[in-house]
């Protein structure tokens, strides 16, 4: 199974290049993630967000592969545990599917994302830096690799 991670945002701190890397590279073949960047519009005083809002989202939406089960990156999502989130990790890859986990810009996501989404998925309750997703998505992919495998990284 490949998960899409399709976020909005290009040219990243080095630490979070390093953070995300460290834990995609631990994945085996059979669970990749996979990083595809759509590139941040630039925003000035007078720019009119709502349309690059809308342009990122239209190029978003045409890095899903097809068939592929969407979830949106969203604060409104439903909040999953380590377990829960291990649990439909492991369904995911037993259906087959490709998975596109999609995150937004500062704005957050554009609403045509948010619609074809199936699912709404949120991190935590509080703000945190677009960038960090990233880091933080990957980890917890890693993390409920090695609880469907019984690998030690994970300790209750």
């Amino acid at each position: 199974m490949v998960l899409h991670f399709i976020c909005i945002g290009q040219r990243m701190p080095a630490w979070i290049t390093q953070g995300y890397t460290e834990y995609a590279k631990r994945l085996p073949r059979h669970c990749q993630l996979k990083l595809v960047e759509i590139p941040l519009r630039k925003r000035g005083k007078n720019a009119d967000i709502k349309r690059f809002q809308a342009e990122e989202g239209r190029k978003m939406l045409a890095e899903i592969p097809p068939g592929a089960l969407v979830i949106a990156l969203d604060e409104h999502g439903k909040h999953w545990d380590t377990k829960q989130f291990s649990k439909k990790l492991g369904n995911w890859m037993e259906a087959g599917r490709p998975v596109a986990l999609l995150v937004g810009g500062p704005e957050g996501l554009a609403p045509e994302c948010k619609q074809r989404a199936e699912l709404h998925w949120s991190l935590s309750a509080l703000t945190l830096p677009h960038p960090l997703v990233r880091v933080v998505v990957a980890e917890q992919v890693y993390r409920g690799w090695t609880l469907l495998n019984n690998h030690p990284y994970h300790r209750d």
